[in-house]
C-alpha cells in the first residue's frame, strides 16, 4: 500500500536522500520516494503515518499526514454540490421559461 506524506524544508537531492533514508529506516517500509518540488515522501508498505512522520521529523524537516484522499474527497463532495447546484438552478430555469410559455399560450 502506497502512503504519501507532506514533507516541507527539502531544497535540494541531498535533502531528498536523507528524508528517503529516514524512511526507509521506519519498520513496515518497503521503499520510500522523496519529491522535494511537490513537497511529498510516497512509501510503499504498511507503516503506520505516525512513525512515518516521526522519521521525517527527527531528520531534520517537517512531515505531516498527506492530504491526498482527504482532498480527493473533498474535491468530489465540491463536485458533486456543484452539479447539485446547476441542476437545480436549470430546473429554476425551466420552471421559469413554462411559466412564460403558459402565459403566452394563455393570451
Amino acid at each position: 500500500m502506497a502512503t504519501t506524506i507532506s514533507v516541507t524544508g527539502m531544497s535540494c537531492d541531498g535533502c531528498e536522500d536523507i528524508v528517503e533514508g529516514a524512511l526507509e529506516d521506519v519498520s513496515g517500509v518497503e521503499s520510500a520516494e522523496a519529491d522535494q518540488h511537490e513537497n511529498t515522501a510516497t512509501v510503499e508498505g504498511d507503516a503506520d503515518v505516525d512513525d512515518l512522520i516521526e522519521a521525517v521529523d527527527t531528520a531534520g524537516y517537517e512531515g505531516a499526514p498527506g492530504s491526498d484522499d482527504e482532498e480527493a474527497d473533498e474535491d468530489e463532495e465540491e463536485a458533486e454540490a456543484e452539479e447539485a447546484e446547476e441542476d437545480d438552478e436549470e430546473t429554476e430555469a425551466d420552471d421559469g421559461s413554462e411559466e412564460a410559455e403558459e402565459e403566452t399560450d394563455e393570451e
